[in-house]
């Protein structure tokens, strides 16, 4: 199962879905509020989450999935690992953080929606305070391709329903490293270098809360490791979760 970043769709993981569907069933999420998604009206939990996955599972008759998530994704596999270990197998939490949003991050998010709101949409100049916020100077310079992907994403959305979202993912995020001590999964922490939304010590710390998980720095990738390097992060995944 893959759970994309904030902004984004489950086709974010359209290059794991189709390296790794072949021989397993995959399942790739588009989150509250995004996609195929009903719509969000309100603010949501983290636990909240973690039942919408459940409930998909449930629907399905998956009794455990591996998990794999990319910055809201990576939140919510590391409450979900915490609080249903009995359903998950192996998580890969990418790009991701486990502590609550500083003052910087907060004031961003909500100038940034509070002028996304005035358009219904996220438009230039706001597109590259989003891409800037998600990609590094090396997909800047060499994977175009991958920026009009983010930028045709972004711009896409649904603002009235993202901006929910966004609140409970940025502003009203829990501190979750006490919680994290509790995961007995075995559990793979991600970080880009070149990320500027969670800095690799912000990662670091994540990693640090869960007990026996691995931290795993990539080069040359940002806050969207599967789609900035998809072959990179599909073998890693392989290697993780199915021993190659």
């Amino acid at each position: 199962m893959f759970w994309p970043s904030l902004l984004m769709t489950g086709d974010m993981w359209q290059a794991q879905a189709d390296h790794f569907g072949s021989a397993h069933r995959v399942l790739l999420i588009d989150p509250p509020g995004h996609g195929g998604s009903e719509k969000l009206t309100a603010a949501f939990t983290f636990d909240q989450c973690t039942q919408c996955i459940v409930d998909v599972l449930d629907t399905l008759g998956i009794e455990r999935v591996h998990f794999v998530g990319n910055s809201w994704g990576g939140m919510i596999g590391g409450t979900f690992a915490a609080r249903h270990p009995e359903r998950v197998g192996k998580a890969v939490l990418m790009n991701c953080t486990a502590s609550p949003a500083g003052l910087r991050q907060k004031l961003e998010y909500g100038l940034l929606l509070r002028m996304a709101r005035l358009t219904g949409r996220i438009r230039p100049p706001l597109t590259t305070s989003v891409l800037n916020a998600f990609l590094g100077p090396t997909t800047f310079r060499d994977r175009p391709d991958v920026v009009e992907f983010v930028r045709a994403a972004v711009e896409s959305v649904d603002v009235g329903s993202a901006r929910w979202a966004v609140r409970s993912i940025v502003p009203d995020r829990p501190d979750q490293r006490a919680l994290l001590s509790g995961v007995s999964t075995p559990v793979l922490v991600v970080g880009g270098d070149e990320d500027a939304t969670f800095p690799l010590e912000e990662t670091a710390e994540m990693a640090h809360a869960i007990p026996g998980s691995r931290l795993v720095v990539l080069d040359g990738v940002a806050h969207l490791a599967g789609l900035e390097n998809p072959e990179l992060v599909n073998a890693l995944i392989g290697d993780f979760v199915f021993g190659g």
